[in-house]
């Protein structure tokens, strides 16, 4: 692996000299893509691991390299801790990383031989640091802990398996009675432990024995399944949800999960719909617009489009986020003001107007015989 000096101060250098963390990986073969964070190298020969990383979040991950090309993306989030040695093996059977625990008596060895092993330690490419932290300053490592897949691997293929364990018997019943095809393929699904543990979207739109005004507004307003969501799954605490969307997006955008994508997606709709929070919880949707707007950055102007349609799901659904904060009351000068040089920003990157009335809320013009 191969990386230039990035630059930095000297007193920075010396700083995470002394307290960066480092991640020691042995073993991984020559071609191999290894990345951390937004950073990615193919790996070369006497490449060790990766030295001076600030402590915090940070998402590792890799992809296994042969003749036919380079393989799914598989990952994990780490805490870095000041000054921590993490040391992972490459499994050369499965091509991945290990699932063998190194030893404490091992990990201190390699701690006391850190000087020797320095030469063939990549350091972390400091320039990226700021970017990664304004996608991940909501991500903690409890968030981490709450939301990964048990396993602790993020992985881009889901990892599939039968139904049940007798379905060759069944697929041969099946041939006999010649059903359909696509009858005589077994049932799938994901391996427990691998999925990622997105939050529950409640589908409940209004409250129990809500009137029949109250079910109206919920059917246009999500602030009532934004609050059930923060209370079934954040214990209360709002900004979860922004920890929530930064999560998935790095899972998305870094990690290749397309489940993520989706997730972000309903996130960001409820957020975007929900009127009356924005009244009651300005901050948070403040912290909401910079959260997409770090995130957007990082996404080709192309992306969205429909091919059928030419149109986007986030054009519609930020539409409704501008017109909630310019048609609500008592919205502050921040979140109006943050809203509009945001609405100004995506207008002249990615060319959409949101000032055009969608299709679907456009009055429909009715022809009399």
């Amino acid at each position: 692996m191969t990386t230039q000096s990035e630059e930095m101060d000297q007193d920075t250098a010396r700083h995470l000299f002394e307290e960066g963390a480092t991640f020691v990986f042995f073993d991984v073969p020559v071609g191999t893509e290894f990345g951390i964070d937004y950073n990615i190298w193919n790996v070369a020969e006497k490449f060790k691991g990766v030295k001076m990383i600030p402590p915090g979040i940070h998402f590792v991950h890799y992809s296994a390299t042969s003749c036919y090309g380079t393989g799914p993306r598989t990952g994990f989030f780490h805490y870095f801790k000041g000054r921590e040695v993490l040391v992972k093996k490459w499994d050369k059977q499965n091509e991945e990383i290990s699932n063998e625990t190194v030893s404490v008596e091992e990990v201190e060895r390699i701690k006391m031989d850190l000087r020797n092993l320095d030469k063939n330690l990549a350091p972390y490419p400091y320039k990226s640091l700021k970017k990664w932290v304004s996608l991940t300053n909501y991500v903690s490592e409890d968030v981490v802990n709450r939301l990964k897949p048990e396993s602790g691997v993020i992985a881009s293929a889901s990892q599939l398996v039968p139904d049940a364990p007798t379905k060759t018997t069944e697929q041969r019943a099946s041939l006999r009675s010649q059903q359909p095809a696509d009858d005589n393929l077994p049932k799938m699904h994901c391996k427990p432990g691998t999925e990622i543990n997105f939050s529950k979207i409640p589908k409940e739109t209004h409250p129990p024995n809500a009137t029949p005004n109250q079910v109206t507004k919920y059917g246009m307003d999500s602030s009532y399944r934004l609050e059930m969501l923060v209370s079934l799954n954040y214990i209360g605490h709002m900004t979860s949800v922004l920890s929530e969307i930064q999560f998935v997006f790095i899972c998305f955008i870094v990690g290749h999960v397309y489940d993520a994508f989706e997730q972000w997606k309903n996130l960001i709709h409820i957020m975007c719909t929900s009127e009356e929070a924005m009244t009651n919880q300005q901050k948070l949707f403040e912290d909401f617009i910079s959260v997409l707007h770090f995130q957007l950055k990082e996404i080709p102007t192309d992306f969205f489009v429909d091919i059928v349609s030419r149109s986007n799901f986030l054009t519609v659904t930020l539409q409704r986020l501008f017109s909630n904060i310019e048609d609500g009351n008592n919205m502050s000068t921040g979140l109006t003001e943050k809203a509009r040089k945001f609405k100004a920003n995506l207008t002249k990157r990615f060319k959409w107007d949101f000032d055009v009335e969608p299709e679907d809320e456009a009055p429909v013009m009715v022809e009399c015989n």
